[in-house]
């Protein structure tokens, strides 16, 4: 008698369970294909970041180390560069020391301005039309806006008519005479910056919440003791942001500064940035200017991290 085929069993082994079989195609597993999809699209970005800053920055830092001429022969100096900068070479000292009265006289002037035109706009109708016309600097060509001021600066430009007929005051000639020519330099620095800062500020202002303001009030807190006690203190993180991102803008002032006045009168306006652009395309020394910027660079550095440090004492976030 025939016996019947065995049937097999297509269950599952008891304690294993059944795992659903995945067609992997040709390029792998979705999660393989998901990995190298992520890689192509920051591929670009990566790229980017290696080409236009990691490897300049590397290179600066190979550059300082070396007497590095645009043309000719490169020689490894060590640390000679930073030692001629910091204890030879005048001129570099004379640039800090501008560079750091640019900023003493440009951050608290544009702050301040910016925060209480900021105050100002805020109970006009008009707010987001002085928002816009005071933003326009700010998105203009700093090349352009330097120019301009420039032609006004002159001693028959348009401010030196305005105080002869006004006032009968002779105007100096601003940017010649090393007492205005920094003072100059500032004065178009906030009138072309102020836009930014008031924006953020505005912004700022209309996310200040109504019933903590309507609380104050209802305790008796009034104009400055309003603003000193409740508004600045709920403003503290935008003010922080404000007050470091312009003193980074300002340590790197170049533009103004070569436009109007080449850095002078004699040596009165020369930056930082400007004694690294002398050095490295006027002097052709690319080691000595890779010295200067990153001799900058910690300059600033230093400063932001005391002002990160000094925070925790007066910037409160909301939790």
């Amino acid at each position: 008698m025939a016996t019947p085929p065995i049937e097999q069993s297509t269950r599952p082994a008891p304690g294993f369970a059944a795992r659903p079989r995945r067609d992997r195609g040709r390029h792998g597993s979705p999660r393989r294909r998901e990995r190298w999809y992520a890689y192509g699209f920051l591929s670009p970005g990566v790229l980017g970041l290696t080409v236009f800053t990691l490897f300049p920055v590397a290179m600066a830092v190979v550059m300082s180390l070396y007497h590095w001429p645009i043309f000719g022969e490169r020689s490894f100096l060590g640390l000679d560069n930073f030692r001629y900068l910091l204890l030879e070479d005048p001129g570099f000292l004379v640039s800090v020391r501008n560079t750091f009265v640019f900023t003493a006289l440009f951050l608290p002037l544009n702050v301040v301005l910016s925060l209480a035109l900021a105050f100002w706009i805020s109970n006009s109708r008009w707010q987001h039309v002085f928002r816009v016309l005071f933003f326009i600097p700010a998105i203009t060509p700093m090349v352009v806006n330097a120019v301009i001021w420039k032609m006004l600066y002159q001693p028959q430009g348009v401010i030196a008519q305005y105080l002869d007929s006004w006032f009968g005051i002779t105007a100096p000639n601003f940017l010649a005479d090393s007492g205005t020519a920094m003072i100059s330099v500032v004065v178009m620095s906030v009138w072309q910056g102020i836009g930014y800062n008031l924006v953020v500020f505005s912004a700022a202002i209309d996310e200040l919440p109504r019933s903590v303001l309507e609380a104050a009030e209802i305790d008796g807190a009034r104009g400055l003791t309003k603003f000193l006690r409740v508004q600045l203190p709920l403003m503290s993180p935008a003010v922080f942001f404000v007050t470091t991102m312009t003193m980074i803008t300002s340590m790197q002032v170049f533009t103004q500064t070569y436009i109007l006045t080449r850095g002078g009168p004699g040596d009165s306006t020369v930056t930082m940035v400007q004694n690294v652009y002398e050095n490295g395309f006027v002097s052709r020394d690319l080691g000595v200017a890779a010295a200067g910027a990153w001799l900058l660079f910690a300059v600033i550095l230093l400063i932001t991290a005391v002002q990160f440090l000094g925070q925790k004492r007066w910037v409160h976030y909301e939790h």
